[in-house]
């Protein structure tokens, strides 16, 4: 088995790749090639945590993987991450297990690129502003996917700490030499305007509210939180929703999108971005309109993403093998 790093996925997983490929895993989800069952979680409730198991086999992408990730909020402001992961990869002709990865950076880098997919496919080509909502490792990320599929040349930053607020926007600026990049001290503030917004809070209050919001931005949504949801009810009604998947997004808590339940149609229910790529379902309609992208997370990703970080890993030559 071959044992991959969480250093060696960072520099492995190619960031426009990973798009691409995820592409192809929504696609095939959408399709009913991919087998992805629901994934279950185990309740730690004295912590406030989960540990959730998440099998996925995607054949377009050679790809079949189980990702064990905990997510334990609590552990924000300390030493351990609120989400930590990592991922079984079998070989999908034999079931063999055939490396043993990292899975907190892949979850990272996956999460943003299915954001930078979705941004690649519903917001107005002349999108120039961008609005990051949250100061964790996924604002960070977004920050940096999403302008690698629009020439995004402002970024604003908000969160709950003003502090790690200036942090984020000094680190992007560093990051992004080419984009104008500040800290906003309210949530409305960085939304005024902007065409693009990334959302990664842990808020169980609306961060994204409808009116604070301009015609035509393009919202991506990967806040989690059991109890409550980053984007209000408002924002959700007048949107077009697009989902990873229908089933996952409106299942029950804690696996669905508190954001979204109650708060759909249930026919015909969001698109996927799975059905964007076939072009089975529209995307965007008008300038004018507001699309939401709301993730939960489906291991169809995990998996695409676990196979291009063992294919660059067998090509280069990296990881470390063992006996088990």
């Amino acid at each position: 088995m071959l044992l991959i790093s969480r250093a060696e996925v960072e520099a492995l997983l190619d960031a426009d790749a990973l798009v691409d490929a995820l592409a192809t895993a929504m696609a095939d989800l959408s399709a009913g090639r991919a087998s992805v069952p629901p994934r279950v979680a185990a309740e730690v409730p004295e912590r406030d945590g989960l540990v959730l198991a998440m099998p996925g086999h995607v054949p377009s992408v050679g790809a079949l993987a189980v990702k064990v990730v905990s997510l334990f909020p609590r552990n924000a402001g300390t030493p351990v991450a609120t989400h930590q992961a990592v991922v079984v990869v079998c070989d999908p002709a034999t079931g063999t297990p055939v490396a043993f990865m990292d899975g907190t950076a892949l979850t990272e880098r996956r999460t943003a690129a299915g954001s930078a997919l979705a941004t690649r496919l519903l917001a107005r080509a002349d999108a120039r502003v961008l609005a990051v909502l949250g100061t964790g490792v996924q604002a960070r990320a977004h920050a940096l996917a999403l302008p690698r599929v629009r020439p995004l040349c402002e970024i604003r930053v908000a969160g709950r700490d003003a502090g790690h607020a200036r942090a984020l926007s000094a680190e992007l600026a560093r990051a992004l030499p080419d984009a104008q990049v500040r800290a906003c001290s309210t949530w409305a503030g960085a939304l005024d305007g902007a065409d693009v917004v990334a959302a990664a809070t842990s808020s169980a209050e609306p961060v994204v509210r409808r009116e604070w919001l301009a015609p035509g931005a393009h919202v991506n949504s990967v806040g989690f939180t059991v109890a409550g949801g980053e984007v209000d009810a408002a924002t959700v009604r007048a949107a077009r929703v697009v989902v990873e998947s229908r089933a996952a997004a409106l299942a029950p808590a804690p696996a669905g999108a508190a954001d979204l339940r109650g708060r759909l149609d249930p026919e015909p229910g969001p698109a996927e971005i799975g059905e964007l790529v076939a072009g089975t379902r529209p995307g965007r309609a008008s300038p004018e309109e507001i699309t939401l992208y709301k993730s939960v997370g489906v291991a169809a990703q995990d998996a695409a993403a676990a196979a291009l970080v063992l294919a660059a890993a067998r090509e280069r030559g990296a990881g470390t093998e063992v006996e088990l």
